[in-house]
């Protein structure tokens, strides 16, 4: 499970490191589109699309199917719940030590205000 769940996130994260796979989700959060459209969207060669749309197929955040001649794509199963959890529980983490660090930030300011009496 833990090894299943790794090389998802990997996955993930991997389709999610490119800008311009980011920009295609969000561009099929408005609306389908085929191959052609991303292409002339991103001002990229349909090859190079293709790459980009088969890795984020691969993650299981788009889907595309053929109609008639054309590959249409749209916003895949994957909400990303699970990677946002995790995501989540380190912003918990760091949100916790910085609390911790303006603690003592306040706590040096105090001191140096009251050696300055």
């Amino acid at each position: 499970m833990v090894q299943f769940q790794q090389s998802r996130f990997d996955t993930s994260f991997a389709a999610l490191s490119d800008a311009t796979r980011r920009g295609v989700l969000e561009r099929l959060g408005r609306s389908d589109a085929s191959i052609t459209d991303l292409a002339e969207t991103f001002s990229m060669t349909l090859t190079g699309m293709k790459k980009h749309v088969s890795v984020l197929e691969q993650a299981g955040l788009v889907t595309s199917e053929k109609v008639g001649r054309v590959r249409v794509c749209r916003l895949g199963t994957s909400r990303l719940e699970h990677e946002a959890e995790w995501i989540e529980r380190y912003r918990q983490l760091w949100d916790a030590r910085f609390d911790k660090l303006d603690k003592v930030v306040e706590e040096l300011k105090r001191k140096e205000n009251n050696d300055e009496r």
